[in-house]
């Protein structure tokens, strides 16, 4: 059963007769039906009524109006107003400009734009690099999507994944100190991926003067790993595609906590990925990196190995550095006697059954947002380590982990690219805020809110930097 959320979260004014009882019965009603009150926010008492103000957490839409007409059934009890809670929060976006100074006189004036600013554009003139120092390049990201990939919702196209965009930026703000804007590329519907691809790469490469790096987000596969490649080979700022890369960070960080608790090592697993998309390849480059040397992938069509003749450029590539035996076969087919399942493709894929036929304390990551591949109601009691991409179960894999933390360190580090060895570092840090007394089933990877983990992960990522010899 799907569980109440404050995603599908309703504020609720209510007005009702000033009698005992009444409030017992609007609380009844509301749980009959499955709806959550997690707060009241006050009331005003008149001499025959009270008003009420409450939050209630729902699962779907429809489920909202069941919670609204429930109300509205009840005797003695009026809705004054509905309001979806998500909806309110985005009225009028997530994020704006702000001065960092005031403009107060003349002397302000002067210097901020003309004629004083005329000096410090021809100092960058003349050293190129003062860009880096002198501007808003030093702390600003590019957050780039043509809206073909969005979260669970696919190709819905720029203007509608602008709201996913704003709120990248709110945490890149809030969690690591970044000014993100959101980049939204409106390329034709009819355009080939190769099309798709030009003109993303030259608008990126047209607005690249502005920004310090470039977080590319929600660009379907496989246009996505030429964008990257190309922006990462003629830019000299970071490029990270965070459907990728970050979900591979805290992947690894995961992983590398939960085989502490179940005794195994890296080299020991088999791992098995549902997906062989974005994130799949990623995660399963980054694993391979990690010491992991048996990892089979899964598309819609079963297993992933050379023998198959119906493989894109980018899964043939796959097919040589994965699956060592050549296994074939549907998911179900390749899961016997894995240790871990990496699920980043759809819900309900794997059944109870599959995980009894895993090897002994199978490791279940189980990704896919907002329904995962396996429930975790349904894989208690059969698996050592379980984790989801949801924030309303334990072990939420997720992004903000990383990826805010892996620019800052980019950015304070003056770096011109993110390495391997960056990533890599990147999820040890995550890793490393999980202290030994903490770790446990329950809880192999931090908080999303520990406010540790950006300056773990920035720290780590710049020291990585130096080393790889990547500063500017």
């Amino acid at each position: 059963m799907v569980s109440p959320t404050a995603a599908f979260s309703v504020s609720v004014r209510v007005r009702f007769d000033n009698q005992p009882g009444v409030l017992g019965r609007l609380a009844a009603a509301i749980g009959d039906v499955g709806g959550n009150i997690v707060a009241f926010e006050g009331f005003e008492a008149r001499d025959e009524y009270l008003d009420e103000d409450l939050i209630v957490n729902c699962t779907s839409e429809a489920h909202i109006t069941e919670v609204a007409d429930a109300i509205r059934n009840l005797e003695g009890v009026e809705v004054l107003q509905v309001s979806d809670r998500t909806f309110d929060m985005h009225q009028g976006g997530k994020i704006e400009v702000l001065a960092r100074m005031d403009v107060k006189d003349r002397d302000d004036l002067s210097m901020a734009y003309t004629p004083g600013v005329a000096r410090v554009c021809t100092a960058i003139e003349e050293q190129p690099a003062l860009v880096h120092e002198l501007t808003i390049k030093k702390n600003t990201v590019a957050i780039v999507t043509d809206g073909t990939a969005v979260l669970g919702l696919g190709d819905i196209g720029p203007e509608a994944a602008l709201p996913v965009m704003e709120g990248k930026a709110l945490l890149f703000k809030n969690f690591a100190g970044v000014d993100g804007f959101p980049i939204c590329v409106d390329v034709p519907r009819d355009a080939s991926v190769q099309e798709r691809i030009d003109i993303i790469v030259e608008t990126v490469q047209r607005i690249a003067p502005v920004f310090g790096g470039i977080n590319l987000e929600d660009i379907a596969a496989p246009a996505c790993f030429e964008v990257e490649d190309r922006l990462r080979a003629s830019l000299d700022i970071p490029v990270f595609h965070d459907d990728q890369h970050g979900t591979a960070v805290v992947t690894l960080a995961a992983l590398e906590n939960s085989l502490k608790i179940v005794g195994k090592s890296f080299a020991d697993v088999r791992v098995v990925i549902a997906g062989a998309g974005a994130a799949g390849v990623a995660i399963a480059k980054i694993l391979m990196n990690a010491g992991v040397g048996n990892v089979v992938a899964t598309d819609r069509k079963g297993a992933i190995h050379k023998g198959r003749t119906d493989l894109n450029d980018v899964k043939k590539v796959f097919a040589e550095i994965t699956n060592p035996e050549g296994i074939s076969g549907s998911l179900s087919d390749v899961l016997p006697g894995a240790d871990v399942f990496i699920g980043v493709s759809a819900p309900d894929l794997i059944g109870q059954d599959d995980l009894r036929k895993m090897a002994s304390d199978p490791i279940v990551f189980a990704m896919s947002n907002p329904n995962p591949e396996i429930r975790p109601e349904l894989a208690r009691d059969l698996v050592a380590v379980m984790a989801t991409g949801r924030s309303d179960y334990p072990n939420q894999i997720n992004n903000v982990l990383a990826f805010p933390g892996i620019f800052r360190g980019a950015l304070d580090a003056g770096a011109t690219d993110i390495t391997e060895h960056m990533k890599v570092a990147a999820a040890n840090a995550i890793a490393s805020a999980v202290s030994p007394e903490e770790l446990r089933p329950g809880f192999i990877i931090p908080s999303v809110f520990d406010t540790r983990v950006a300056e773990l992960v920035a720290t780590a990522v710049a020291e990585a930097a130096v080393v790889d010899g990547v500063c500017r």
